[in-house]
């Protein structure tokens, strides 16, 4: 067996619910699943001596998952008083507007039609709650809208889908760009460098303790992907399909209709860089 700290970002071991970070817990919700993994992670952070919590990614629509968020930060002493989205997948989002209902608390978004309140959110946005501090990340890629949010306090970065606990995520196509995404990859591996942040907190998976480990891994991930994929074109396959029998023949067939998302936007950014004909 691998040992953990062997793994790309030293993911941390044990039960993935609970606390994180000093300002951190996790809710697990319900919904395991191969693009899932072990369902979604609802985050609560807070300051430890506040009353008041921010919940980011309340998840599916889930009453028991809803409640039982609620009910975990009531356990600590907290009241939501504010939602952030990371990004607009349902398995983030969906329970976003019934989540407001249960806590009277506004949901805010980079996407306007996922926000219930007047404010959204904006790159380098700094959002105090509590004495919280939450910087808002623009890493977009795997979607058009999504969004970190770095605290600095935990020295941590909370990613959705940016970058997971186990395995690599996809590039969303048409929404995620691949050249967003590389970009985004380096926007935080600053944060890693510059800003000192060496905990990832995941939408899935397990913590991991190597933030810069984790995005140097997932820089060089991308760039092999896109190496094959270029081989792959070069040797014929011309069709998102045919590339991705041949690129990732050794995957799980049940990952294939979101591994061809990513080879799309692969191609794509071979053909605009002018490395493969169009």
């Amino acid at each position: 067996m691998t040992e953990a700290s062997a793994l790309p970002g030293q993911p941390r071991g044990g039960v993935i619910s609970g606390p994180a970070t000093a300002r951190a817990w996790c809710v697990l919700a319900p919904n395991p699943s191969p693009m899932t993994l072990d369902g979604t992670n609802t985050w609560i952070v807070a300051e430890p001596d506040s009353d008041l919590a921010v919940v980011i990614d309340p998840g599916p629509l889930d009453e028991s998952h809803l409640r039982a968020v609620i009910d975990t930060a009531e356990r600590a002493g907290k009241r939501i008083a504010l939602t952030l989205l990371t990004h607009g997948h349902p398995d983030h989002s969906d329970g976003a507007a019934r989540f407001a209902e249960l806590t009277g608390s506004p949901v805010r978004a980079l996407d306007p039609a996922l926000r219930l309140g007047d404010e959204g959110l904006d790159a380098g946005e700094v959002i105090t709650t509590g004495g919280l501090e939450l910087r808002v990340v623009p890493t977009p890629g795997h979607t058009g809208d999504s969004l970190s949010f770095h605290l600095p306090a935990d020295r941590a970065v909370l990613t959705g889908d940016t970058i997971l606990g186990r395995g690599t995520t996809v590039v969303a196509h048409p929404d995620g760009r691949l050249g967003d995404y590389l970009d985004s990859l380096r926007r935080l591996r600053s944060l890693t460098v510059d800003d000192g942040v060496a905990t990832v907190l995941p939408g899935h998976g397990p913590v991991l303790n190597d933030a810069q480990g984790a995005v140097e891994f997932y820089l060089a991930h991308r760039a092999h992907r896109l190496a094959q994929v270029e081989t792959a074109v070069e040797a014929g396959h011309r069709t998102p399909a045919e590339v991705v029998a041949s690129v990732y023949a050794d995957v799980d067939r049940s990952l294939w209709p979101a591994a061809e998302l990513s080879v799309r936007a692969q191609l794509d950014y071979l053909g605009e860089h002018g490395l493969i004909e169009g």
